[in-house]
């Protein structure tokens, strides 16, 4: 199988119907809220996309942001990016921080969050694209990211390892994402 070159995008409309296809396909970023959550991303793209492209880069922290459980939090400053493998809509990666300091609200299990759509996965996608990532998070001043993943994803263990990541820590998520054996991972920068 040969690997695509990997690209991130900052959203915009110019590769909005791809990712919105993705999202029709039933793919979401969000891991634990699923189908819901590309709903309500769809939604908003189709009823007002500068809206989205808007809030795909925010560097200050605008509004509220939903918890797995319904429950709401101050959103971080968060950049997000729309991965493409070649001319294909890949998936999405993001990353959140906080001004002067890598510490993280409790809310906010780790700094980066990606996801592949599944026609896609084992092609050295995510590792590409958590690579292109890190650059701009040490542009942002900081010194480390943290990213999270459940115990028995070793997909994505691999994929932060081939990034520098080492496992920091073994811990339990919070209540309001289901309270699953999970592994914190740091990735010096």
């Amino acid at each position: 199988m040969s690997v695509l070159p990997v690209c991130l995008f900052r959203p915009g409309p110019a590769h909005v119907a791809r990712y919105c296809d993705a999202l029709r396909r039933g793919w979401s970023a969000d891991n634990v809220r699923g189908l819901a959550a590309a709903d309500e991303e769809l939604a908003l793209l189709q009823a007002d996309p500068d809206r989205y492209y808007t809030l795909s880069d925010d560097r200050v922290g605008i509004g509220m942001v939903t918890l797995p459980d319904g429950s709401q939090a101050q959103r971080l400053p968060w950049m997000r990016r729309w991965i493409f493998a070649g001319d294909e809509m890949a998936g999405s990666i993001n990353l959140r921080w906080q001004a002067g300091t890598e510490a993280l609200p409790p809310h906010v299990l780790g700094h980066i969050g990606y996801a592949v759509v599944p026609w896609l996965h084992n092609r050295g996608i995510a590792s590409a694209a958590l690579a292109a990532l890190l650059p701009e998070a040490r542009a942002l001043g900081l010194r480390w990211v943290e990213l999270t993943t459940d115990e028995d994803n070793l997909a994505s263990q691999r994929v932060m390892a081939r990034c520098g990541a080492v496992m920091i820590e073994r811990f339990d998520k919070p209540a309001a994402y289901g309270g699953k054996p999970s592994q914190r991972w740091r990735i010096p920068l």
